[in-house]
């Protein structure tokens, strides 16, 4: 099925909006949760997202390969049924930024990492990737499952901190933190290596792998992963919590905590 052809604007700079314009008849699909307005003239579908005249088996099969990239089970289409143009506009979930992709102008696929798809032109697939080889899936970081966007159209997907985009000529190689890969084309070579050297695995406080990418094709970096983030949270909540009884312990009683277990 051929992809709505939408405009769009996007707001903000790094707690971004996308508002997606869409003529009479005209639809965007969007993850469950995401949308934060829209006018009078749209309405919502919520489906699996296998289309008109698929059985109930093939509905439910694309819905749960939707959740194992991370996304929900069933996905929400907005349609336009007024008269005239409409919009409706989809908020990022933690700040970072919002990449258009015109799959048109990437082969008609684009390969993502979990979670970062927002919302998409109708039409648009959502689809499994797997990583090709074990040592990407077993050390990936983000594991060995991949989001593959598959259509003719524009796809939005959702990046922490700031967003680098490259792109590598054949046989070009770029080493990453595992987490910070944001998406890339289909013709990139996908691969996990050992960061080498006893000091750099054990102190180097960049895991054990990077991931290794190979052009020909675009990258998208990104500078905050998700992850990353909620180490940083948890690691600070936790930290206020075992100094909960408001007194300042300093850095002699931070140290002995810490010698200490506590």
């Amino acid at each position: 099925m051929a992809a709505d052809i939408i405009d769009y604007q996007i707001f903000g700079d790094d707690l971004q909006m996308v508002e997606i314009e869409l003529d009479p008849g005209e639809g965007v699909r969007a993850e469950a949760g995401a949308m934060m307005y829209m006018e009078q003239g749209i309405v919502m579908e919520t489906g699996m997202g296998a289309g008109a005249g698929a059985g109930v088996g093939a509905a439910i099969f694309k819905g749960l390969k939707r959740a194992v990239t991370g996304e929900s089970f069933f996905i929400t289409t907005f349609f336009n049924s007024g008269q005239g143009k409409q919009h409706v506009a989809f908020g990022a979930p933690y700040p970072g930024k919002i990449i258009p992709i015109n799959l048109t102008s990437h082969g008609g696929q684009f390969i993502a990492q979990r979670d970062s798809y927002l919302c998409s032109a109708n039409g648009i697939d959502i689809e499994v990737a797997f990583t090709r080889k074990i040592g990407a899936g077993l050390f990936g970081g983000e594991g060995f499952i991949l989001q593959r966007l598959k259509g003719n159209g524009m796809a939005f997907i959702h990046a922490g901190g700031t967003i680098i985009r490259k792109e590598l000529r054949p046989g070009e190689m770029i080493k990453l933190d595992t987490g910070c890969l944001c998406g890339m084309d289909a013709s990139i070579n996908y691969d996990i290596q050992f960061v080498g050297g006893f000091k750099n695995a054990m102190f180097g406080g960049e895991g054990l792998f990077l991931a290794t990418l190979t052009g020909p094709g675009v990258v998208y970096l990104q500078s905050l992963p998700l992850s990353r983030l909620a180490d940083r949270i948890s690691a600070a909540a936790g930290f206020k919590a075992g100094n909960s009884g408001g007194e300042s312990r300093g850095i002699g009683g931070i140290l002995g905590g810490m010698i200490s277990g506590d």
